[in-house]
């Protein structure tokens, strides 16, 4: 065995345990079925989801479902969330409706975008090893959890508040967040489906606010949904919290603006009209 597949053995145990942690925190005050909590149960579905779609994926040596298969955990597993929750109300059918309109729509996004690119080249070191190809699911499956937790854990909550004005504020959050996200993708995208715009970066719409309007619109979104779990929440169930915090800091400094920073810093770096936009646009946040 490879030192590199050694030191991926302790990956997975230890997602599973963060993920076991949150699960027992967010299950308190939380309803159960069977007397087992069903927050928890939610947190272990995500996780054998991505497990059972990994192993026919790693014989194929794909990534070709991979994004799907995060889009479709959260869809599945909140629509089950719904029908099993007792006494489910306007505050948690909103938060459900919230996360499948998001999901549903990011899934569609990827896929077709794999689809159309036929792989994903961050993989193609990782597929050959089993440990590591492993690990990555596994990690989306904590990815899934701590992303939807906020709205499971209020979901699943024993108390039941009705709509109201933290609802409102939520909800126009996560409004001005998700059509952020889906404009400037959809204004990326038809840049770079045109043939003139080969080799060139884009500057132009939302783009030319901010140099990554997509992930501003996905902080905002989460931040929303935290915001109409709040009433609900007690004791250890503000670990639900953690969602807009996680996607925040995996957005900034983890896989989202630092590797494609980079990567535009390979392509266009020196030139003089890329210097020129990352000199006169925000990193994240759009300018007014």
């Amino acid at each position: 065995m490879r030192d590199s597949d050694r030191k991926a053995l302790t990956v997975t145990p230890a997602v599973v345990l963060l993920a076991a942690l949150v699960a027992l925190a967010g299950s308190q005050h939380g309803a159960t079925l069977g007397g087992v909590p069903i927050f928890a149960m939610a947190v272990g579905a995500a996780f054998l989801t991505q497990w059972l779609v990994f192993v026919p994926s790693f014989r194929a040596q794909t990534e070709k479902f991979y994004d799907l298969t995060g889009s479709l955990t959260y869809i599945a597993i909140t629509v089950l969330l719904v029908l099993l929750t007792p006494g489910i109300d306007a505050r948690a059918l909103l938060l459900a409706a919230m996360v499948l309109a998001w999901a549903m729509r990011l899934g569609s996004f990827l896929f077709r975008r794999i689809s159309k690119a036929g792989k994903d080249d961050r993989f193609d070191e990782i597929k050959p090893s089993f440990v590591r190809f492993l690990n990555v699911w596994t990690i989306q499956g904590l990815w899934v959890v701590f992303t939807a937790a906020a709205a499971w854990v209020a979901i699943t909550a024993e108390t039941k508040v009705g709509l109201d004005w933290f609802a409102l504020a939520g909800f126009l959050v996560w409004a001005a967040g998700f059509g952020i996200e889906v404009v400037a993708d959809a204004q990326k995208s038809r840049f770079n489906a045109d043939p003139a715009n080969k080799g060139r970066f884009i500057s132009t719409g939302l783009w030319a606010k901010s140099r990554h309007p997509n992930y501003f619109g996905e902080i905002l979104l989460w931040l929303g949904v935290a915001i109409i779990a709040v009433p609900v929440l007690q004791g250890w169930q503000w670990v639900a919290l953690i969602s807009p915090v996680f996607v925040t800091l995996l957005i900034t400094k983890v896989s989202g603006v630092p590797l494609l920073e980079k990567k535009s810093d390979s392509k266009w770096g020196g030139q003089p009209d890329y210097e020129a936009y990352k000199s006169n646009t925000p990193v994240l946040i759009p300018k007014l």
